[in-house]
């Protein structure tokens, strides 16, 4: 495949490097052709900013789509951010059967939940709509807390390979053909990814950075998804979305008032050489 087309979903944050301002740029600069259906549209992220504007877009999903179908237009993958809804979930499963190609991988990352909780606003409906999406993706890339909440397992902080493999049986139980877990940490200051592809189990390890940053995971999703469209193995681009997150997060620890999010652009081409490599 010399110029894959993907579709990637989710919302924009106009303001706050993350969703669709991180998917589009890091995905295009793995050379590929990334075409966007912008589930929503705020001024700027909701974490730490107040009195954002929302501009829901669920209801414009389904014409854009029939769109498409009429112009034929059909996609080489399609990676599936956050989503604000039950009902938006609904409509990607239907994009999904219409316009990917048969052959063509859908990668899910369900931004739901972290540290043990779901995000503001969603309860276990949307759980239980994400596992449907979820058993319909070629490959997942939950971390720990959403993985315990598709898998129906309680969330743990400390935890063992005994926990993870129980999470991993859980969710290909789910469906989930291929498992991308990050934040799995089985030593102090490490931290790590699960890599199962095809039913064998990979970990890549690596330093775990004192500093964090919002946006990091749609960093993180966004390179994995631009390096396996570019022919790696899941491994291979689990590998070069860590490598490649660590960079942006050492980047942003350089700069005291960047909160909002992670400075991932000043480093796109170390990303773009892991590519080519």
């Amino acid at each position: 495949m010399s110029y894959p087309k993907i579709l990637t979903i989710q919302d924009i944050s106009c303001v706050g490097q993350c969703s669709l301002t991180v998917a589009l740029p890091i995905i295009s600069a793995c050379g590929i052709e990334t075409c966007v259906l912008p589930s929503a549209v705020l001024s700027t992220h909701t974490a730490g900013f107040s009195g954002y504007t929302f501009r829901d877009l669920t209801d414009d999903m389904p014409a854009i789509c029939a769109h498409w179908q009429k112009e034929n237009i059909a996609f080489d993958g399609i990676y599936t951010g956050y989503l604000g809804s039950t009902k938006q979930i609904d409509y990607v499963m239907q994009i999904i059967d219409t316009v990917k190609k048969s052959s063509a991988p859908a990668i899910v990352d369900p931004a739901m939940a972290d540290n043990g909780k779901l995000y503001p606003g969603f309860g276990m409906a949307f759980v239980e709509a994400m596992k449907a999406l979820c058993a319909k993706a070629d490959y997942v890339v939950p971390n720990i807390t959403e993985a315990a909440l598709l898998a129906d397992v309680a969330y743990q902080t400390e935890y063992d390979r005994v926990y993870i493999d129980l999470l991993i049986e859980k969710l290909q139980a789910l469906g989930c053909k291929n498992i991308i877990l990050t934040g799995v940490s089985y030593a102090k200051g490490m931290t790590g990814i699960v890599v199962v592809e095809d039913g064998e189990y990979s970990y890549y390890e690596h330093e775990l950075l004192p500093n964090s940053c919002h946006g990091t995971g749609d960093i993180y999703a966004s390179a994995f998804v631009g390096a396996l469209i570019r022919g790696k193995s899941a491994y291979d681009a689990a590998v070069i979305a860590a490598n490649y997150t660590m960079e942006c997060i050492k980047a942003t620890a350089e700069e005291e008032n960047h909160w909002y999010g992670a400075k991932f652009e000043p480093v796109l081409s170390k990303l773009i050489t892991a590519i080519e490599e």
